[in-house]
């Protein structure tokens, strides 16, 4: 069973930015299309942004589009999420997964996750 370890976050103020790591512990993670989610200090469950395998497709949730940046590295077995012009509402844990559909902002689609790394914005 494929291992993903999500790392990157911290405490940080409105306006600063963060990078996401996500690593993988197998070469397959090249061969799905992966995405990140993010639970909220309210409980909610927020796709946030997911790539395609190769890359050519990629979405993003409203409020994050502009300001966040997903992408990846198959030959590193590694994704990555670039978060610049950070917000209070952006405190959340935040997670990668992957996924064996093309591309997918629906959770029940996603077959692996990791344990989450959190994110705090003060205002």
């Amino acid at each position: 069973q494929i291992q993903l370890v999500e790392s990157g976050g911290g405490l940080v103020q409105d306006g600063d930015s963060l990078r996401l790591s996500c690593a993988a512990s197998e070469r397959t993670f090249s061969t799905n299309a992966m995405g990140w989610f993010r639970r909220t200090p309210g409980n909610e469950r927020e796709f946030v942004a997911g790539i395609s395998r190769t890359g050519n497709h990629i979405g993003y949730r409203g409020s994050v589009e502009g300001r966040f940046t997903i992408s990846r590295d198959p030959v590193k077995n590694m994704g990555f999420l670039q978060m610049n012009s950070l917000k209070p509402e952006d405190t959340a844990v935040y997670y990668c997964g992957v996924t064996t559909s093309w591309y997918s902002d629906r959770f029940s689609d996603y077959a692996a996750w990791g344990q989450g790394t959190q994110v705090t914005v003060s205002s």
